[in-house]
């Protein structure tokens, strides 16, 4: 079975109080967008996953993780 990345962007969007949209505001991407990284529908670019760990402040390898 093929590896796929899991994320703690939920919890960690919402331990900083915000909304997808307002996450979504600030990193320059749709709500949609923020939305499908969360439940696991869409793998986000390099760019987006590092902008999402910088808007939220923490590490990206703490933001993302493989699940095999």
């Amino acid at each position: 079975m093929a590896d796929r990345l899991g994320n703690h962007l939920r919890d960690a969007r919402e331990a900083k109080g915000l909304t997808q949209a307002q996450l979504a505001e600030a990193i320059g991407v749709s709500r949609k967008t923020v939305n499908t990284v969360e439940n696991g529908v869409f793998v986000p670019s390099t760019l987006i996953a590092l902008k999402l760990a910088a808007a939220l402040a923490m590490p990206l390898e703490e933001l993302f993780f493989l699940v095999e």
